[in-house]
This record gives C-alpha cells, sequence and structure tokens, in this order.
C-alpha cells in the first residue's frame, strides 16, 4: 500500500480520511489538481489586467466594505490585511488532529480550480501538512457564516510567516520553521485572502473527527451495553429479529444484530430468567442505539459531501466565464447536522447512565454497588454519580446552536450559523461519552464476576480478560478515579476490525 495520498477529484470519503490519518500518509497534489489550480489562477491574473468592474473581494473590500474598489497595485497588501485582521481567534487551543484536519481539509477544497488560489500557496499548506507544522488556532471566533473565517485566518497565518506553530512537540513562531526549512513568505495575490479565510473547514474537521470516533464508540456502546446485559442477567428476546423486522429502521436492525452476535454462545443469556421484563435501558437497547446510529449515517452523508466541495467565495468558473459570489461559506447544513450528532451521541450517554444506575441498585441479586460487604464498602457508589453529572451536562451541551444567530458586519452577515459552536459542543458530548461508556464498562465488568461460575459468550470473555489487565476486580473500596482514567485509555485503544461506516 502506497503511503502518499494524491488530492484529486476522487470522492474523499471518511474512511479514506481515517486511512490517511491513521497510516499517517503523506499527500501530495494529483496532476489533475495542479492543472485545475494553475487554469483557474491563470484565468484570474489574466481577467485582472483588463478588467475594472468591482468583484467582491478580489479589488473590493470584505463584508460591509465590499463596494470600496482597492487599486490593483493594492492588491497583494489587501489579501495580507485580510488574513493578519481576521486572525482574532481566542479561547482553548484546537486539538493537533484536528487542525491537522483542517490543512487536509482545505486544500482539497482549493484543488478543485474554482478558488484562484496560486499553486506555490497550495504546496506550502502540504509542506505544513507532510511535516507536521501545525497552526495555533483558536476555538472561539468564527459565527460559521462567511466561513470560519477567525480559525482560518490563524491557519492561514504562517504562510505568511506569521503567527504560532506546534513543530517538533514545541510551539514556536512560524520564522522559526520558515528559517528551518529556508521557506520565504507566500506573497498572496488577489483573491487568494478570501480563497484561504473563506470555507467551512473549520467545521469540516470537527464533524470529519466526531464522526470517525463516533463510529466507533456507537459499537463500543452496543458492546459494553451488551455486557451490562449479561450483568444485570437480562433477556434476549427484545433483540429477536421478528420484533425489528416488523419496524424496520436501519439502526435498530444492526443494533439487535449486533447484540446477538456478542450474546452467541453465552450461559448467562441462556439460563432461565426470574424477570419478565427489563428495564426500558436493556430492553430498548436496538431501539435506542439505532435511532443514534440512524442519525449519525445522516451526519456523515452530509460531511461526505461538504468535505467534497468548494466553500469558498467567490468562485471562478472558467468554461462560463464567470466570476460569481455566491454563499457556499455559510454553514447551516454543518450547523443542523452537528447539532443532530450531538443529541444522538448525547443520547447514547443517558441510556447508558440509566444502566448503570440499574447495576447498583442492589436489584437481581447483585449486591448494592456491586461490592461485598457494602456499608463498610462504597462500591461502585460514586462512579454512577460521575456518570450522571456528565449526562446531565451532555443535555444542556446538546441545546442547538444552529437556531441562534447574531448580525455581524453592519448587517451584510445578517444570518449566521453559529455552526462552529455546534462543533465544539459536539466535540465535547463526544469526549464525555467516551467517559460514561467507561464507567459503564467498570459496571458492568464487576456485575458479571457475581454470574460466576456461568460464563458470557466468548468474545466478551475475551474483551474483558483484556480489560482486565489494565483493571481488577474491586474487592474493596479504592480510589476509582484511576480506574476510571484506565477505562477510558483502554476504550481509547481498543481497535475493532468491522467496518464500522457500512452500518
Amino acid at each position: 500500500m502506497s503511503n502518499i495520498h494524491y488530492i484529486s477529484s476522487d470522492i474523499l470519503s471518511l474512511e479514506v480520511v481515517q486511512e490517511i490519518i491513521s497510516h499517517n500518509k503523506t499527500i501530495e497534489l494529483s496532476q489533475e489538481a495542479r492543472v485545475n489550480i494553475q487554469k483557474c489562477r491563470d484565468y484570474l491574473d489574466e481577467k485582472m489586467k483588463s478588467y475594472e468592474t468591482p468583484i467582491y473581494g478580489i479589488n473590493t473590500g470584505f463584508g460591509s466594505l465590499c463596494n470600496v474598489k482597492i487599486s490593483n497595485e493594492n492588491l497583494s497588501q489587501l489579501q495580507e490585511n485580510l488574513v493578519k485582521s481576521h486572525a482574532c481567534g481566542t479561547g482553548e487551543e484546537v486539538p493537533s488532529e484536528i487542525v491537522k484536519l483542517m490543512l487536509l481539509l482545505k486544500i482539497q477544497s482549493l484543488s478543485y480550480g474554482y478558488s484562484g488560489i496560486q499553486l506555490a500557496t497550495v504546496l506550502r499548506l502540504i509542506d505544513f501538512y507532510n511535516n507536521d507544522i501545525l497552526p495555533i488556532i483558536y476555538t472561539q471566533g468564527s459565527l460559521g457564516a462567511s466561513g470560519d473565517l477567525a480559525p482560518l485566518a490563524h491557519l492561514s497565518l504562517p504562510l505568511l510567516g506569521e503567527g504560532e506553530v506546534i513543530f517538533n512537540g514545541n510551539k514556536i513562531h512560524t520564522s522559526v520553521v520558515m528559517q528551518h526549512f529556508g521557506w520565504k513568505p507566500i506573497v498572496l495575490q488577489s483573491k487568494e485572502g478570501l480563497a484561504l479565510l473563506n470555507g467551512t473547514q473549520f467545521m469540516s474537521a470537527y464533524g470529519t473527527h466526531i464522526l470517525i470516533k463516533a463510529s466507533k464508540y456507537s459499537y463500543l456502546a452496543d458492546l459494553i451495553g451488551t455486557i451490562s446485559l449479561e450483568g444485570f442477567d437480562g433477556r434476549q428476546e427484545p433483540f429477536n429479529e421478528l420484533i425489528h423486522f416488523i419496524r424496520p429502521h436501519k439502526g435498530q436492525i444492526v443494533t439487535a444484530n449486533r447484540v446477538n452476535e456478542f450474546l452467541e454462545g453465552s450461559e448467562i443469556i441462556a439460563q432461565p430468567k426470574n424477570d419478565v421484563q427489563d428495564p426500558y435501558s436493556f430492553r430498548c437497547i436496538p431501539q435506542v442505539h439505532g435511532a443514534s446510529k440512524d442519525a449519525i449515517d445522516y451526519v456523515k452523508k452530509v460531511f461526505k459531501t461538504e468535505i467534497n466541495s468548494v466553500t469558498d467565495n467567490p468562485n471562478v468558473f472558467i468554461e462560463s466565464d464567470q466570476i460569481l459570489s455566491g454563499g457556499n461559506f455559510h454553514g447551516q447544513p454543518l450547523a443542523i447536522s452537528l447539532d443532530f450528532l450531538a443529541i444522538a451521541l448525547a443520547e447514547l450517554g443517558s441510556i447508558s447512565e440509566r444502566r448503570t444506575y440499574q447495576l447498583i441498585s442492589g436489584s437481581r441479586n447483585l449486591p448494592a454497588f456491586l461490592v461485598d460487604n457494602p456499608g463498610l464498602n462504597s462500591g461502585l457508589m460514586i462512579p454512577q454519580y460521575t456518570s450522571a453529572s456528565i449526562a446531565s451536562q451532555n443535555k444542556q451541551l446538546a441545546t442547538p446552536a444552529s437556531i441562534d444567530s447574531i448580525v455581524s458586519s453592519n448587517g451584510q452577515e445578517d444570518h449566521v450559523s453559529m455552526g462552529a459552536n455546534a462543533a465544539t459542543k459536539a466535540l465535547r458530548i463526544m469526549d464525555n461519552l467516551e467517559r460514561i461508556l467507561a464507567i459503564e464498562l467498570m459496571n458492568a465488568s464487576q456485575a458479571i464476576e457475581f454470574r460466576r461460575p456461568l460464563q458470557s459468550s466468548d468474545f466478551i470473555e475475551m474483551f474483558l480478560k483484556s480489560y482486565r489487565e489494565e483493571v481488577p476486580f474491586v474487592k474493596e473500596d479504592r480510589i476509582l478515579h484511576y480506574d476510571i482514567q484506565k477505562s477510558i485509555a483502554f476504550l481509547n485503544s481498543f481497535m475493532i476490525e468491522e467496518d464500522l461506516f457500512s452500518n
């Protein structure tokens, strides 16, 4: 397998993105992409030699200054000023893995030849990507409307030799990296500042990162929920395919089938049951997990379209000899989808916390708080508190950002998506879900020990054996913070062989 990914017009799927990341591939422009970029730049240069009519962002000011004409000799300065003036992000630093995704997605969007970018500019972005030179970007500052202006300005500053980057694990000024590689700053030409700053790559990178992770944790929610079902001595009937064929939501069917596969050969599930029905948090796993799966699947489709799109403005159409100003930078499709994704992930956490609560409640012949000698030992009482607080925070974070809008740019940008806020909130929910599922795994694995000598399925027992190497059975009270952290690390490192993107 080649360790190079060629940027081209081929569809960039989430699977391909994950492969690029997991194999740490370098990227290069295909010949097709090089030709497209150069043809568009040549067309624009030729057009500007004789074109006196104002063209938004190319020889005019920006936003509400769109009617201010800029002379040709100042066009380069105009673009540089744009990048510098818009680099006003604040808040926490964007995680490095998301910054790298932003670089990849920005390069992909510029490669189609509708943006008027210089080839040299794109090649420098590729240099940043391949050498892990990651600009410092901040989480706050984008309205998700005229693109992710502030974050993309910080992404672009190093092209000018400005701003800070992470390189070799250190935060340094870009000038140090430029000197190290013998590079000179890029001199931006007409339109380039807008090509770099207009776009949805902040929202897109967050969404892509979350979706890759969500696919894994949707699977783990099914697996850990099944282990909880075994620990609770629950019933298998609710997962019978006959039930789901008469309400055939795809995610519901996938979930039920997966749980049945996890349970295959289990002695615990096969033993006679004393209870006729299980609580909803067990019985309705297919319906609840399935609804989240279907939501995730919808959001995947939206982001697949987005990361294969041109989202800057204006756009240059060589064949029709037109330069058109529109609104492809508006983040509304992403904002709504990120809010939908956030709700879906929050619900996976909500039902997980309920299963944890049921496991510690002292029912089904399990000891209270899943520990011998409760009273002297608090056992797993307080991890459920932690899970409940996180699940509640997720509900607060899941309040939609996309229904909000604040007028900006003197009324020129009078409807904004707030998709960047939706993106950062969705990542927090994703990280919280990981913690909630880790706590459920602690409880589920503890509960199963009280079902011995019966065994669960070979797959579940193998999974639990690996987990027990990291987190031993709780015999008496100890500091459980460390168990939670080890459980999170275990889930984070767990490799799944199943093709998660096909479900």
